[in-house]
């Protein structure tokens, strides 16, 4: 059994979201993203399908050409490599779901 917080020891940093893993399980990585108002994580693909979930604050994240504004409690689950964007309206805790495939560091580099 894991148990975690996504609202607890939260850290930003200055030049991009702060990504961290919070939790491994038998077909799952569930991440942290922190970010700062009008941080942006650029146009980027997953080669699984992933799971957004904004914990705390509001997101614009863009689809496409298709721009949704996710608030606090929204989850959205995209299909692989749909090109997408994130960025926050406001200071935002974003929770990711990613396939015990995919990799962390990819996310950090994006």
């Amino acid at each position: 059994m894991n148990v975690t917080s996504f609202l607890e020891n939260i850290e930003f940093k200055d030049n991009k979201p702060a990504v961290s893993i919070l939790m491994e399980t038998d077909f799952s990585k569930e991440i942290r993203i922190v970010f700062k108002k009008g941080q942006v994580m650029k146009d980027h693909k997953a080669p699984f399908t992933i799971i957004v979930q904004v914990i705390k604050g509001s997101i614009d994240f863009g689809i496409k050409e298709e721009l949704l504004l996710l608030n606090e409690g929204d989850l959205i689950s995209l299909e692989s490599n749909v090109l997408h964007n994130l960025k926050a309206k406001e200071e935002s805790v974003v929770r990711l779901t990613l396939s015990k495939l995919d990799s962390v560091k990819r996310v950090e580099s994006v």
